[in-house]
């Protein structure tokens, strides 16, 4: 299985890359990472790399600190500022609503724009398409929430459908999608397979003590979407199925959680604590799970009802750092190795079971995990690949 991979393409050629995220939106160090393995990706590849932030119409914040809401770009685009700058990106990178910016100079994006070789758009569309974004030579859109992007798109919300039709090629990380009994429509494509890249340099194996099996885990992010009458929910509806496993086993567990009181997991024998707080720079959502034993992660309900082999951009840190990974199915065997570094339950006691064979061979399943990462998610792997289906 592993050799199904091989060896990278060869680069093309040095390109202009503008990559499209939500690093200010989203005020979280985990969300600012998934993006940066991107930028410092595609960097050591020799490209001239651009961060771009587009709110549309207008950029709408929580401010964690005040606990408020704000329509300015001060805020969310100092975030994103104190995000890229210690890694060489503090001048690459625009943060814009509908007539404001914020960052380099907009004369600056603009001539960027002109020479630009692909515009990427990761996790959503931007919501207001500009006559530059039309001059990149191709256009690629990357889908992380798998099956609920499509069944978005199949129930004909215009701001996805019209945002989605503007990539020349779509990627999503649902590596079971079109296989029999994966229920992701295949609304929006065809789609490209791709998986959350890691930039290994900036994550290293750990090699500090750990206790506990962790995770970062948002209880509901979002509705519930609904296709041909069936329901896919979000981590509120899967969650509660393993909520005894810490009475089911000696293993310490803690969640950093947000969307839920703390005693709902607190009560049932949990550690938990705020997730806004663990993660909220990048440098603190690194220190988080290269202080975990390994992680124990429950994806959200619709993941495990589709089947369609999502992993997660937390995940594939986890496993850099030479953690290993517990988590509920989603399809993962048909595409990557799992029994070593990556365990999978269906269930309570598979669930428990799991942590007992990882503690039983804790260094086998570390360095399995760092294994998996080099071989399957490393950006060297994994970039070059995108580069060559989205060009061609």
């Amino acid at each position: 299985m592993l050799a199904a991979f091989g060896h990278p393409p060869p680069p093309l050629f040095a390109m202009t890359i503008i990559f499209g995220g939500t690093i200010g939106r989203s005020g979280m160090g985990g969300q600012a990472w998934a993006i940066l393995q991107y930028l410092l990706g595609f960097r050591a590849l020799g490209h001239d790399v651009y961060y771009l932030e587009d709110c549309g119409d207008s950029s709408w914040i929580y401010i964690w600190e005040k606990d408020e809401w704000t329509d300015e770009l001060d805020y969310p685009a100092a975030y994103v500022n104190t995000c890229l700058t210690p890694f060489g990106f503090g001048e690459r990178w625009i943060y814009r609503d509908y007539d404001q910016t914020r960052g380099m100079p907009l004369p600056q994006f603009l001539e960027i724009c002109g020479r630009a070789d692909l515009l990427i758009m990761r996790a959503a569309p931007f919501w207001r398409w500009r006559d530059e974004y039309e001059k990149p030579r191709c256009r690629a859109f990357i889908d992380v929430d798998p099956g609920f992007t499509q069944i978005t798109l199949a129930n004909g919300d215009p701001g996805w459908v019209e945002g989605v039709a503007k990539a020349d090629r779509r990627f999503t990380f649902g590596q079971r999608i079109n296989s029999a009994d994966c229920s992701i429509p295949p609304t929006g494509g065809p789609w490209l397979k791709t998986v959350p890249p890691v930039f290994l340099p900036e994550w290293p194996v750990s090699a500090s003590a750990a206790t506990h099996f962790t995770s970062v885990m948002r209880w509901q992010g979002f509705k519930e979407v609904t296709h041909q009458g069936v329901a896919y929910g979000q981590r509120d509806l899967e969650f509660p199925l393993f909520l005894d496993l810490p009475k089911a086993t000696s293993q310490k567990f803690c969640i950093a959680q947000m969307g839920i009181e703390p005693d709902v997991l607190t009560s049932h024998g949990w550690e938990a604590l705020h997730g806004e707080e663990v993660t909220r720079t990048p440098a603190a959502y690194r220190e988080f799970i290269q202080s975990s034993r390994a992680e124990f992660s429950v994806p959200k309900n619709g993941y495990v009802k589709m089947r369609g082999g999502w992993f997660s951009d937390r995940s594939v840190c986890y496993l850099a750092s030479g953690r290993p990974v517990l988590i509920e199915d989603t399809g993962l065997s048909d595409w990557l190795p799992v029994g070593e570094g990556v365990v999978t339950f269906t269930n309570l006691a598979g669930a428990a079971k799991g942590v007992e064979q990882i503690n039983g061979q804790y260094d086998l399943h570390r360095q399995a995990a760092r294994r998996i990462a080099e071989q399957f998610f490393a950006t060297e792997q994994v970039l070059p690949r995108f580069i060559e289906a989205a060009m061609t």
